[in-house]
């Protein structure tokens, strides 16, 4: 790999986007990999919880602005396609995801950053959706997406001005779960991952396919879901036992 490092520290596991010099721009190369690592990582059973950052000033400045003098990111395209194979892994990995968003994060980054569980970003990070800026529709999911994130009024004033907002304003409109100074975003982001990981795997897996189904369909469809969900959860069996013992 070259434009995405990864490591994986006990049952945490950590990608950074890796093109400093051009604010980890998203190139096909880069895609690919990150493809790569996230449709290997969801076979990983001791993996529990994913975190993406980027290396430097970005998380990622979007699609590299040259990428469209040679390609089309659209339905039909190896890159679109990576991007939306990313964005479902993401949604439905059995892992929980976090972004950890340290600085700009810009159109078709935005898109995929919203395919995130969790987002934890710095105060100083710049977030915004610039389509309209650059004359460019969105392909990833934005105009859904978003709606979801920061409701219909707030989600057009963003796309139609392609105003930037900074870490703290994300976090007051609904766009991240916390915004903390950049000094903090590491220790923060690890401790929240470290939470997840004390938890049952086996019972986050399956309420996040819940929430996910319930994203894609009516609230009715959603309670039926639900209800008829079935899924064996086993890794906390010792954990009942114990308890029970002690009542």
């Amino acid at each position: 790999m070259t434009q995405i490092k990864f490591k994986k520290e006990g049952q945490i596991a950590r990608i950074t986007l890796y093109r400093p010099d051009k604010m980890n721009a998203l190139t096909e190369q880069m895609i690919v990999e990150w493809r790569q690592v996230l449709e290997e990582l969801k076979e990983d059973k001791d993996c529990r919880v994913i975190i993406v950052t980027g290396e430097g000033k970005a998380w990622s400045a979007g699609v590299d602005l040259s990428v469209f003098q040679r390609i089309k990111v659209e339905p039909g395209f190896s890159m679109h396609e990576d991007g939306c194979a990313i964005m479902d892994l993401l949604e439905t990995m059995p892992q929980a995801t976090i972004a950890m968003v340290n600085g700009y994060c810009f159109t078709g980054a935005l898109e995929l950053m919203l395919a995130f569980d969790l987002v934890v970003c710095a105060d100083e990070a710049k977030i915004g959706d610039t389509h309209a800026k650059w004359g460019i529709p969105p392909k990833w999911g934005m105009t859904q997406r978003l709606q979801q994130k920061v409701g219909i009024l707030k989600a057009k004033e963003m796309s139609f001005t392609a105003q930037v907002v900074d870490g703290k304003t994300a976090e007051k409109i609904g766009l991240v779960n916390q915004s903390v100074p950049l000094a903090d975003l590491e220790k923060t982001t690890l401790n929240l991952a470290n939470q997840i990981v004390e938890n049952s795997a086996q019972t986050i897996a399956a309420i996040k396919t819940l929430y996910h189904y319930g994203s894609m369909h009516t609230l009715k469809e959603g309670l039926d879901f639900e209800q008829k969900f079935d899924v064996q959860l086993t890794d906390r069996q010792d954990v009942l036992k114990d308890f029970k013992k002690k009542i």
